[in-house]
């Protein structure tokens, strides 16, 4: 029987310092994949890195969270004692349901995150290109997969705007619908900059970044993305349309004297910092909206409710998801009874064949071929419904004690096959 695992950070456990430590692109997530099966041997992994969680599941009858935790300590270059106290391992009988409200987003700190199933997509899919996805992660994915399409199609899980990362986006893209050659800086590329960040996607504007440690804003600046120096940043006041202030500061970044004495034609100022970076009167400046992360909080709430309120369908799909994937895997576990059976059988039907060899004639030969496996195929259907059904029960290792007895399947041979 596959034993499926998992261990690792998330925003449960660990604050974002934390997490970021151990965070791995795209490509450093393949690099782990490989250093996984080399140094463990295990032939079926998922590497699952955001900013709120990285999590290694993996397929294996040992129990390798603390060595698994150690190697990615000794990846990214880290002390393990850093991060030892922060890592979480998942017993088999609760990881496949985890996985299930990781890639739905149950366990989002948005709660029903709509970018988790696609970066879940994206770590499944290097898992399949590294050759590190079997028969068993092919299933459950595309399980979730489906189950996930469900939730879309059944519930209001993922319903309107419920972060103010993505609210502010969406007030970041009906402004400058009306704005040719938008403009727009992001300064502090702490985890609401970076969720700002991410939640632009393919957004038609040039973007600049300004963070204290300028090498920190270079790490997020993908091609076609500036990067400015933190004093710089007045000079974004007069060059940009939308200006984005997400810094942790107890003083104003920006003052009322930064804008000047001046109007604006346009101009959509957010201030997600708490306390506030941006001074109340910069509003009072014509031609220009300011908002704050209040302001922009009651606009996620309605989206809250209304997700909170899908939960119990949500939970109900997954059940349903997981008892099904739970039948699968249960006669996955039986089949190599089920194969050794038929081996047997076909054997003694060859066997008996074989005594009539020369006493009938090449036309009777072939027509006693087709004949006796007929009627191994129907002597044999009985026995796999009722240990097919015995798996839905989770009765099946009486079956197959009595189907090793009765027919001497070698139950030491068939332990090692499952």
């Amino acid at each position: 029987m596959i034993d499926f695992k998992a261990v690792g950070i998330s925003y449960h456990n660990a604050p974002l310092d934390i997490r970021e430590k151990v965070t791995l692109s795209e490509s450093e997530g393949r690099d782990f994949l490989l250093r996984l099966r080399d140094t463990f041997d295990i032939s079926e992994a998922l590497v699952v890195s955001t900013c709120n969680r990285t999590e290694i599941y993996y397929s294996s009858n040992q129990e390798l969270s603390s060595e698994i935790a150690s190697l990615l300590s000794a990846h990214k270059s880290i002390n393990p004692d850093v991060l030892s106290k922060h890592f979480r391992s998942y017993t088999t009988s609760e990881t496949i349901e985890h996985l299930f409200e990781v890639s739905l987003g149950l366990d989002s700190q948005v709660l029903g995150d709509i970018q988790i199933s696609n970066q879940v997509k994206r770590a499944y899919q290097a898992s399949a290109d590294m050759e590190m996805a079997g028969p068993f992660l092919h299933r459950l994915m595309h399980t979730i997969f489906y189950a996930n399409k469900r939730v879309v199609q059944e519930t209001r899980l993922q319903d309107g705007n419920a972060s103010v990362a993505s609210v502010s986006v969406d007030l970041i893209k009906r402004f400058i619908e009306n704005v040719s050659n938008p403009k727009m800086a992001i300064i502090g590329l702490g985890e609401i900059g970076q969720n700002v960040l991410e939640n632009l996607g393919e957004i038609e504007a040039s973007i600049c970044l300004l963070n204290r440690t300028r090498s920190r804003a270079e790490k997020f600046a993908t091609s076609g993305i500036e990067v400015m120096d933190y004093d710089d940043r007045e000079s974004v006041v007069q060059n940009c349309d939308v200006i984005v202030s997400a810094v942790s500061s107890q003083a104003d970044i920006l003052s009322l004297e930064s804008f000047g004495n001046r109007t604006f034609q346009h101009k959509l100022v957010i201030d997600l910092s708490v306390p506030r970076s941006i001074p109340q009167a910069v509003a009072e400046i014509s031609g220009l909206s300011l908002y704050n992360i209040d302001e922009l909080s009651e606009k996620t709430e309605k989206a809250k409710k209304i997700r909170t309120a899908s939960i119990p369908d949500v939970r109900k799909i997954i059940s349903e998801a997981v008892e099904g994937f739970n039948e699968w895997k249960e006669e996955m576990g039986v089949s190599p009874t089920i194969q050794k059976l038929k081996n047997t059988l076909d054997d003694i039907r060859k066997q008996e064949l074989a005594r009539h060899v020369g006493k009938v004639s090449e036309e009777e030969m072939a027509l006693l071929e087709v004949v006796t496996k007929n009627m191994i195929q129907k002597v044999i259907k009985l026995p796999v419904l009722q240990l097919k059904a015995a798996c839905k029960r989770g009765e099946s290792d009486n079956i197959v004690g009595v189907l090793n007895d009765l027919f001497n399947l070698e139950p030491d041979e068939v332990n090692k096959a499952d």
